[in-house]
C-alpha cells in the first residue's frame, strides 16, 4: 500500500458525546480510521456510539493527565485531532468550578503540548463556544466579537481559545477554534433545556408526566442542529490556512419559542404545562446570543441543511419513539 493511499487517522476526544459520535460518524463516511479517546470510569458510556463502536478504536486517556495525553498521541500518530471533551453544562461549572477549569481550559493546554511533543503537522480542532461571549457586547456575534463569559464554563472556554491560538502563533500549528453556537439533537444530554423540553413534551403526550418545570423562559439562543454543525468541523480542518470561525443558524429563538414548537408538533398548548420554577435559573443569565456565520458561509462553502422546526420536530419524534419502545419492553 503506497503512503498515499493510507487512511487518514483522527482522534477525537469527548467521542461518547453528542458531537463527537455524529463527528465519528462523519470521519467514517469519508474513509478516516477513528480512534477516541475515552476516560477509565466505573460505567459504560458509549451508547451515542453504539452502532459504529465496531468500528472504532478507543484508547484510555485523560484530559487531566499530561502523560496519558502524550502517550495517546504518541500511540495514534495521528493527521487530526479533535478535542471535543469538556466539562460542558453550564449549571454544573458553578458547582465544579476548578474541575471545569481544569478540563474545559488546561485540557486544551496539554492536548495542544502533546502536539507539540509528538509531531507538529497534527491538525488540531479546538470546541469554543458561544458561551464565550456571554453578556454580548454587539449582536449578531462574529469572529472579532469581544468575550464576555458569564460563567466557569465561558472563562473556561476562552483560556481554551486563546491558549489555541497562542499556540498556532507561537509553534506554527495549524490549530484552530470553532464557536459554535448552541446545537441540538436527539443526542443531547437530558440535562440540557432543549431535551428537557423534547423529552418532556414527549412523556406529557404518552401520559407518563403532567407538567414541565423550566427557569427563564425568555432566554434567547441561535439553535441548530448537530449533524450540520460537525460537517463545519470537519471542514475547517480541511482548509489551506487555519482560521477560526464563528458557525451558527443566524437566527435566535426563545427557550419559549422551543416549547410551542415542541408541545404543537404533539397536538398540545404549551401554556397548559409550563411551569416556571426559579431554581432553574443560573446565577448570572445569558439573555442572547446570535450568531454571524457569513465568514464560514464564505470560506468553508458551510451552511446548516436542519432548520430550527425541523431540529425541534426530530427531538420530540425521537423521544417519542424511545418512549414508546420502554413502555412496550416493560
Amino acid at each position: 500500500m503506497t503512503a498515499s493511499h493510507t487512511p487518514r487517522r483522527a482522534m477525537i476526544t469527548g467521542i461518547s458525546g453528542q458531537d463527537g459520535s455524529y463527528l465519528a460518524e462523519l470521519l467514517l463516511e469519508n474513509g478516516y480510521e477513528v480512534f477516541g479517546v475515552v476516560r477509565r470510569t466505573s460505567t459504560e458510556t458509549l451508547g451515542r456510539v453504539s452502532a459504529i463502536r465496531d468500528r472504532l478504536e478507543l484508547v484510555q486517556a485523560d484530559l487531566t493527565d499530561q502523560t496519558s495525553v502524550i502517550n495517546a498521541v504518541s500511540d495514534i500518530r495521528p493527521h487530526e485531532i479533535y478535542n471535543l471533551a469538556a466539562q460542558s453544562f453550564v449549571p454544573t461549572s458553578w458547582k465544579q468550578p476548578i474541575l471545569t477549569g481544569d478540563v474545559t481550559a488546561l485540557g486544551v493546554t496539554r492536548m495542544l503540548e502533546a502536539i507539540r511533543v509528538v509531531d507538529r503537522s497534527i491538525r488540531f480542532y479546538q470546541a469554543s463556544s458561544s458561551e464565550m461571549f456571554g453578556q454580548a457586547q454587539e449582536t449578531p456575534q462574529n469572529e472579532n466579537t469581544a468575550f464576555y463569559p458569564r460563567s466557569p464554563y465561558g472563562v473556561a472556554k476562552v483560556y481554551g481559545h486563546w491558549i489555541t491560538i497562542n499556540y498556532r502563533e507561537s509553534y506554527d500549528l495549524f490549530a484552530v477554534s470553532g464557536i459554535l453556537f448552541n446545537h441540538e439533537s436527539p443526542r443531547r444530554g437530558l440535562e440540557f433545556v432543549t431535551r428537557k423540553i423534547s423529552d418532556g413534551v414527549a412523556r406529557i403526550k404518552l401520559g407518563l408526566a403532567k407538567e414541565l418545570r423550566l427557569g427563564n423562559l425568555d432566554s434567547k439562543r441561535d439553535w441548530g442542529y448537530a449533524e450540520d454543525y460537525v460537517r463545519a468541523m470537519w471542514l475547517m480542518l480541511q482548509q489551506d490556512n487555519p482560521r477560526d470561525f464563528v458557525i451558527s443558524s443566524g437566527t435566535n429563538h426563545s427557550v419559549r419559542e422551543f416549547c410551542e414548537s415542541a408541545f404543537s408538533h404533539v397536538g398540545l398548548d404549551w401554556n397548559d404545562y409550563v411551569v416556571t420554577d426559579p431554581k432553574f435559573y443560573r446565577p448570572a443569565e445569558v439573555n442572547v446570543l446570535l450568531g454571524d456565520c457569513q465568514q464560514a458561509r464564505e470560506a468553508l462553502g458551510w451552511q446548516p441543511k436542519v432548520s430550527f422546526e425541523e431540529m425541534v420536530h426530530i427531538m420530540v419524534d425521537a423521544d417519542l419513539t424511545r418512549l414508546e419502545s420502554e413502555i412496550r419492553n416493560r
